[in-house]
């Protein structure tokens, strides 16, 4: 019994010395054949590695973002329609809730002396929000809780607002006009200075206002968006339920009146998406790799018809059918596999370099590496069934009669 475990086991490391050898004699044609297998395991690395660095960042990002916050979109009911002043002070008496912050937007024409713009973004904020928020200016002041009681004609404006209306003019001091009505500019932005989930949405606001401001401007008396901010201690699980509870009681339990969003029910809308897609586009790669086991298989039955003779003569000496069909399906294997290395060191590589040109994390996919050795050592076998099949059925007095 171990004498033929032990001489089976030398007839396969025959085979495989041979397999390789036939392999290197023909440099050119087994380049080819493999070039298949590479390029599909190499795309196939290439993206899921690719798209999880680029989840890892999103995750990163989306954290620090939405870190501590709920946003709250008012809907409404009949009897009432959003939240008034007075509401969102009530919600700030909440434990949970450390402070509240409105955003009220419109679309406004602004203009300055004979130059205009239209479809300008206005954001109303308050007091609050620069608290929480103090790196979003550059120069000057902030609003404060006079300019929300007064209603005040006072903004703060991005860089691209500055360049439209005061280029070569110092703005602070200036007036601009929204919809017509002089606004003081009291402070310049920075680029992207929204980083909340609501700004994330709708885009940084070109000019911010008093929250106030911004509802008289849009003839209204309750704001239908806002962003709560928890106090220290409270996870956003905790701190939704004890919300939910305060607004349903605002709205006489009345359903669909109102929805709380957290950073992390976007992520993991995000993360679903980009699985999707990523496996949308390894399935396409995959294609490259069915083409590439085409390719070894036309080889090896190119192989078969080279080497009747030669497999006639092993079969005239005792060869068995079993031991042919072995080493033909060990060369295919051995094709596949140098492609499937290949490809896997080429989709690291182009991975590494994709992830440094989008500014993204870098991170080893042990599920694509494994995929692609996988699916390409798969793609040698089922491929190099069929000529190793025929190798083994040859028959050997017709064999060598073809020499």
């Amino acid at each position: 019994m171990l004498k033929s475990i032990r001489s089976t086991l030398m007839m396969i490391g025959e085979c495989f010395r041979m397999s390789l050898a036939n392999i290197l004699s023909n440099r050119a044609r087994s380049f080819l054949t493999v070039l298949g297998i590479l390029i599909g395991v190499a795309a196939v690395i290439a993206l899921i590695t690719t798209v999880n660095g680029f989840s890892g960042s999103l995750s990163s990002s989306f954290s620090s973002m939405g870190a501590g916050t709920l946003t709250v979109t008012v809907s409404g009911s009949d009897l009432k329609s959003g939240m008034t002043t007075g509401d969102l002070e009530e919600l700030t008496t909440l434990d949970a809730v450390e402070g509240i912050t409105p955003n009220v937007s419109l679309s406004a024409r602004v203009s300055r002396g004979g130059n205009y713009e239209t479809r300008i973004s206005v954001s109303g904020k308050n007091a609050y929000y620069f608290r929480q928020n103090g790196d979003i200016l550059t120069r000057g002041r902030t609003i404060n809780v006079t300019d929300e009681d007064n209603m005040t004609f006072v903004c703060l404006i991005s860089p691209d607002m500055v360049e439209t209306f005061f280029y070569g003019v110092d703005p602070i001091g200036e007036s601009l006009y929204v919809n017509g009505i002089p606004f003081l500019v009291v402070g310049l932005l920075k680029e992207n200075s929204d980083s909340s989930i609501a700004g994330m949405m709708n885009g940084s606001p070109d000019i911010l206002v008093p929250y106030t401001t911004a509802m008289k401007m849009n003839n209204t008396s309750v704001v239908t968006s806002f962003t709560a901010y928890l106090a220290e201690g409270w996870n956003t699980e905790t701190a939704t339920d004890v919300l939910e509870a305060k607004l349903d009681e605002m709205f006489s339990y009345e359903e669909d009146c109102y929805e709380i969003m957290d950073m992390s029910s976007i992520e993991d809308t995000m993360k679903n998406m980009l699985n999707m897609v990523s496996a949308l586009l390894a399935g396409i790669a995959s294609i490259a790799l069915v083409v590439g086991g085409i390719g070894i298989m036309n080889m090896m039955l190119t192989t078969v018809t080279e080497r009747t003779v030669e497999i006639g003569l092993k079969k005239a000496l005792g060869a068995i059918p079993w031991q042919i069909q072995m080493q033909f399906l060990i060369e295919s294997f051995l094709l596949s596999v140098i492609g499937g290395i290949a490809g896997i060191l080429l989709g690291l590589l182009l991975s590494l370099i994709l992830s440094k040109v989008m500014d993204t994390d870098f991170a080893i996919s042990v599920f694509a590496i494994v995929l692609g050795a996988g699916f390409s050592a798969a793609v040698g076998i089922i491929f190099g069934w069929a000529p190793a099949r025929k190798a083994s059925k040859l028959n050997p007095i017709d064999a060598l009669r073809s020499a």
